[in-house]
């Protein structure tokens, strides 16, 4: 690979969600500020929306690592659970005994029991849910009966959801409005700027060891925003690309070559790109109409 290469110590554009790589960009400090303060005033329901691969999970690991010392935490990555299947995991969270075994009732009534003893030795619970969009119908609506449990004074569980704007849909369907009116906090995750991705680009090459000249040009950072769309996992890929072509060429620095390629190679980034130079290619034709128009003294036919 091309880590002795470039004088790398790791990989710096894996698609896996180190928090070690986490940079501070607007979009993931406001959301973190959003969800701690939502957090710390006992809130029932939070929500983060994002598409795909604009770094939820890893926003959501980096809550898991700076929460509060106070707040018990319950992490559920893969919701696709039934009402059944999603009791049983929270209750195992929470260091339920036996949760496997007990039917419904009697674990309804665990889970309450160990919420209440943890409030009462001063602790705030948290459920955590990754990709929530995947929860089925009856499971959503079991969610919102856990946020029942409470005391006079606070929510004995709160719960943040990270998911896809398919839960946005499905949430404004008439049948889910209460639990929709329990959703107080929600924040929805942006894409990358140019300049952002150019600031992004040359912090996870810090992090990964990178002590050389710059090797991505700056003007680089507002091509790969327009063909990634400013999301950060096909940034990842598309550098991911670029460094191996500069490897396997004996370049150690990227070249807009490298970046055509890896466009071209990369679906999802090729359909931007495509479409982005359809706009420019309508707005050239709208412009050379309107000069024509001009020039024939503003008279049609």
């Amino acid at each position: 690979m091309y880590l002795y290469h470039f004088g790398l110590t790791e990989l710096p554009f894996t698609l896996t969600p180190n928090t070690n790589f986490f940079l501070g960009l607007q979009p993931h400090n406001e959301a973190l500020a959003v969800l701690l303060t939502a957090l710390k005033t006992g809130e029932g329901f939070i929500k983060v929306i994002g598409e795909v691969g604009t770094g939820k999970t890893l926003l959501c690991r980096k809550l898991l690592n700076e929460i509060p010392d106070h707040f018990i935490t319950a992490y559920i990555p893969n919701p696709y659970l039934t009402p059944d299947e999603l009791r049983r995991a929270v209750a195992s969270e929470l260091g339920v005994k036996q949760a496997l075994r007990m039917n419904v009732q009697l674990l309804t009534q665990r889970i309450q029991e160990r919420l209440l003893a943890l409030h009462q030795q001063g602790h705030s619970v948290v459920l955590i849910l990754d990709e929530a969009q995947a929860l089925p119908e009856e499971s959503l609506e079991a969610l919102r009966l856990f946020t029942n449990l409470e005391t006079e004074t606070r929510k004995l569980l709160q719960v943040v959801l990270f998911a896809q704007p398919e839960l946005d849909q499905r949430l404004n369907e008439e049948h889910f409005r209460q639990l929709r009116q329990r959703i107080t906090f929600s924040y929805q995750l942006r894409a990358m700027t140019g300049i952002e991705v150019d600031q992004y680009i040359n912090h996870r090459m810090r992090v990964a060891g990178y002590k050389g000249a710059t090797l991505f040009p700056q003007p680089f950072g507002h091509k790969i925003a327009k063909a990634s769309k400013g999301i950060p996992r096909l940034v990842n890929v598309l550098c991911h690309k670029m460094l191996m072509l500069a490897y396997g060429q004996g370049q150690y620095k990227i070249t807009k070559q490298h970046l055509n390629a890896a466009i071209a190679d990369t679906q999802d980034a090729k359909a931007s790109s495509q479409i982005f130079k359809a706009i420019i290619l309508v707005s050239l034709v709208v412009i050379i109409a309107v000069i024509s128009w001009f020039l024939l003294g503003g008279k049609l036919g």
